[in-house]
């Protein structure tokens, strides 16, 4: 496992998932799909995102609430670096969900944008937490990959940004 500057992670409890697409539109479309952070409701399941403070540019709040019945899971986010449109950058920062997370659009020709999305994240509750949280968390590997497929389909209809 390695952390977001690429060294070796240690720290027990800690996870991590990737998740990777390529997309048929241009790395400016597809980032600014991305960072249109109110619009990632309509492709990530049962999340509501809102940004709580900022422009959603560095420095801003974003929270993601994800809801399946009567649970609710908040992920408080700062944004911490905009490289538009090849990178952005955040912090999850709230009591549960603790980690850097990074979105990559790297340009392939004119009209193909690779997306990669990494989430290195500190799991709470010990070994039965690291256990059971793939299949709780909606940011699983599955999960993830799945939500990046129907961005990527909602990017090349144009029905984002």
């Amino acid at each position: 496992m390695s952390g977001p500057n690429g060294a070796a992670a240690e720290t027990p409890g800690a996870g991590e998932v990737t998740a990777t697409v390529i997309i048929r539109a241009p790395a400016e479309q597809v980032f600014a799909a991305f960072t249109a952070w109110d619009r990632q409701s309509e492709w990530i399941p049962f999340t509501d995102v809102k940004v709580v403070s900022g422009d959603g540019g560095e420095g801003s709040l974003i929270m993601a609430v994800t809801a399946v019945g009567p649970v609710a899971l908040r992920d408080e986010m700062r944004v911490v670096r905009v490289d538009a449109p090849y990178e952005v950058r955040v912090m999850h920062c709230g009591t549960l969900l603790r980690g850097p997370g990074v979105l990559r659009c790297t340009q392939m020709d004119h009209d193909r944008t690779q997306v990669v999305w990494h989430e290195w994240f500190h799991l709470p509750g010990g070994v039965a937490g690291r256990m059971a949280w793939p299949l709780l968390w909606p940011g699983s590997k599955v999960s993830l990959t799945q939500a990046l497929k129907k961005f990527g389909r909602l990017v090349e209809t144009g029905a984002l940004p």
